[in-house]
């Protein structure tokens, strides 16, 4: 493939295959170069052309517990009580600013994604 811009789907499938070739080349080869070249040029494609959705906030703490190896009990320093953190992942409880905060400097999930809407149930309380 000759270095050029990527301007249609056709260029960037192609682009991919040939980085699917080079993924292993050795640092400080032409083969290398030509990885971060046309890396450099699928990233600008994909910016320019492919969305990423934000995930959503409770999806995002799933996420970021799991490559970080945090159980439901670690997360009570975020959330507060167990029944708490119970309450958040099952949607039951919506985050609070001060949850927010503390998800975003304990585990690092960025604060537009926590502070993104998302639909919580309420569970009805039975009346005796």
């Amino acid at each position: 493939m000759e270095l050029r811009p990527i301007r249609t789907e056709t260029d960037y499938q192609e682009a991919l295959r040939e980085i699917e070739l080079l993924f292993n080349a050795a640092p400080n080869t032409p083969e290398y170069d030509r990885l971060d070249v046309l890396s450099t040029l699928v990233e600008a494609y994909e910016n320019k052309h492919i969305a990423i959705a934000i995930p959503d906030p409770i999806e995002a703490i799933y996420y970021y517990m799991e490559i970080r190896g945090w159980s439901d009990r670690d997360l009570e320093s975020c959330l507060g009580s167990q029944v708490k953190v119970s309450e958040v992942l099952s949607c039951q409880h919506s985050l609070t600013l001060e949850m927010i905060r503390k998800l975003n400097q304990e585990l690092g999930i960025p604060a537009e994604i926590l502070i993104q809407p998302y639909k919580s149930v309420k569970i009805p309380v039975e009346q005796f």
